[in-house]
């Protein structure tokens, strides 16, 4: 049974060439004018590809990807938008599009990306991707880092994985806040019990505690029926409670009660409900000048301050940036069957320089960018959105020169295992000399028997 693609395009000369050109390859194509035309064939046809051009009257591509996701989610989405438009295709790409084509298209260029789309869309339909990412966003490895500070942070949310004490984690935003916390759940005593989180901010004024606490049918207008709340959804297990400054005050007395006591009244109810959870609190905000400045109840910070886990920004952890990087790197190839050989020494140097005033959320972020358009090549300097920070000066101190031996470190052992351990053929193809790798290995406190280190630590030796 020929592989069946639907392309959507509203410019009939060049919907008609493209069905011609995928005709011709042994696809059977189905053609739709418009956005609504597309989804109406999605409906009612199973498709192995769609690609759909982005600008086009009534639904446009970014609305029809969005429709595709919810009716065929397992299959892939080549967009095709014209250069001055670029941006779309990021957009595009971050919504789930496989893929992105830039008119005026080449004919070459569109059958090998839709030979590739359907390689990619095979492979993830024939996995439990749902599985994998739950496994890999659960746990203690995600956490990604080498430096003091890091260190120190994992040795105490190991600690912190065996008793069920509540934790304030602070830090400015984008350092990871909710992944800390869920470290510490599914890595202790609380694994096989619900992880519950919640953005304080998000939620109205008025539903606050019925949220938390659960409410009785016709306690307030809307309450058609009895619903619990997420203290006892959470029962056994970790509630987070993200953002927790923005708590009004009033509803910081009830979550103090429930602390003390152990037990939420539902609102509109006069029984207490016994709960056990441990609570998880995160705030970007300082919590003492919040107590000083009669924003926040100075009684329930002790009560959540049991223990502290004080986040670093990643200015302040440079060394990590090459791991972290290198990390989003092979996370986002894979995601989106892109090849990308690496990051280039001086789009590395721009990163070691830069602010990073959104932490490692903005790291992702940028090397999220960076691999849509790096294909079949490293990340180069012009990939990035700051590209004029390599040029600026810096005095980035020990934790710069730090994150350049990591980054250094890092490429060679790369190497290394790439060309099978043979220490020579590594040195020619970094373009140094036999001697000279011997003392960078040195330098950098590489193991000359790295192989057979490796193969030891893999058999548990």
């Amino acid at each position: 049974m020929p592989t069946k693609i639907l392309l959507v395009e509203d410019e009939q000369m060049l919907r008609e060439s493209l069905a011609q050109l995928l005709s011709d390859e042994g696809f059977h194509v189905v053609q739709a004018g418009s956005g609504e035309a597309g989804r109406d064939a999605a409906i009612n046809e199973v498709f192995d590809l769609v690609l759909t051009d982005i600008r086009m009257p009534g639904m446009d591509g970014l609305t029809l990807l969005k429709h595709l996701q919810q009716i065929i989610p397992q299959t892939p989405v080549i967009v095709i938008t014209g250069f001055g438009t670029v941006e779309n295709a990021v957009s595009a790409m971050r919504s789930g599009a496989a893929d992105y084509l830039l008119k005026p298209v080449q004919f070459e260029d569109v059958l090998i990306r839709v030979k590739r789309a359907l390689e990619f869309g095979e492979m993830r339909r024939n996995r439990t991707i749902f599985t994998e990412q739950l496994a890999a966003q659960s746990t203690f490895h995600d956490l990604i880092g080498e430096s003091t500070a890091m260190a120190a942070l994992f040795d105490l949310v190991r600690k912190l994985s065996t008793v069920s004490s509540s934790v304030l984690i602070v830090g400015e935003s984008g350092t990871g806040k909710e992944l800390f916390a869920r470290a510490i759940h599914y890595n202790g005593i609380t694994r096989e019990k619900p992880f519950i989180a919640i953005n304080c901010a998000a939620i109205p004024e008025n539903l606050i505690e019925s949220e938390l606490f659960g409410h009785r049918k016709g306690a307030f207008t809307g309450a058609i029926k009895d619903r619990i709340g997420y203290f006892e959804a959470a029962s056994g297990g970790t509630l987070f409670l993200d953002e927790i400054s923005t708590l009004p005050i009033q509803v910081q007395s009830s979550l103090l009660r429930v602390l003390e006591e152990r037990v939420v009244v539902p609102v509109g109810d006069t029984r207490p409900r016994p709960v056990e959870v441990r609570i998880i609190a995160a705030s970007n905000q300082n919590l003492q000048t919040q107590v000083r400045d009669g924003h926040f109840r100075e009684d329930l910070l002790y009560r959540l301050d049991v223990v502290r886990l004080q986040l670093p920004a990643l200015r302040q952890r440079r060394q990590d940036i090459p791991l972290l990087a290198q990390h989003f790197l092979k996370k986002y190839t894979e995601k989106m069957n892109k090849r990308v050989n690496g990051i280039s020494n001086a789009a590395m140097r721009a990163m070691l320089n830069h602010e990073w005033r959104g932490n490692v959320r903005e790291l992702e972020n940028v090397i999220e960018r960076a691999v849509i358009f790096a294909e079949g090549r490293d990340v180069e300097l012009a990939d990035l959105p700051f590209q004029n920070a390599a040029t600026e000066e810096d005095d980035g101190g020990e934790d710069l020169k730090q994150a350049m031996m990591q980054f250094e470190r890092q490429h060679i052992i790369y190497s290394l295992r790439r060309h099978n351990y043979d220490k020579a053929m590594t040195a020619a193809k970094l373009g140094i000399g036999v001697s000279s790798l011997y003392r960078k290995l040195d330098e950098l406190s590489i193991p000359k028997d790295l192989q057979d280190q490796e193969k030891a630590t893999r058999n548990g030796v």
